[in-house]
């Protein structure tokens, strides 16, 4: 598993980029050319056989080869609490879908959405329900934008 290399999409496969907190996921996945990304949905942790069963219809119906989920390190970038918990669920994710996982560095996607979504003057109850889904989408263009450059030579 990576943790940080962004690496070439396993063939013309989307890539699905997961925001991971304590009660929900966010869900953002790429065009099939690798090239922006897209929110989709919000997952609920619990039931986590539910969450397994939506995760694996995401993969299907999207025909995702790679996943990427958000890395939260500390602002020092250190390893903290949060940042165990998304190994331990990358790990879970490599080994449930046998798909390349790969650990983004998010840190600031979720305050940086939050910001956006209050921008747009959205309800706290909205806010609250898309703020994970807009993170997993900064997670994903920033992953797919670093993966771009290096493919550009820059």
């Amino acid at each position: 598993m990576s943790h940080t290399d962004p690496k070439a999409a396993t063939s013309d496969r989307r890539i699905m980029a997961l925001d991971v907190g304590t009660k929900r996921i966010g869900v953002a996945v790429s065009d099939p050319l690798g090239w922006t990304a897209q929110g989709l949905t919000v997952l609920q942790r619990e039931p986590e056989t539910r969450l397994w069963e939506d995760m694996a219809a995401l993969l299907r119906e999207y025909d995702v080869g790679e996943i990427v989920v958000g890395y939260p390190k500390n602002m020092d970038g250190t390893i903290g609490p949060r940042a165990r918990e998304a190994e331990a669920f990358a790990e879970q994710v490599q080994r449930r879908f046998q798909r390349p996982v790969t650990l983004w560095d998010e840190r600031l996607t979720t305050v940086a959405a939050e910001r956006s979504l209050l921008e747009a003057d959205l309800s706290r109850k909205k806010r609250r329900q898309a703020v994970d889904q807009l993170a997993a989408v900064l997670i994903l263009q920033s992953y797919l934008q670093a993966r771009g450059a290096r493919h550009d030579g820059r």
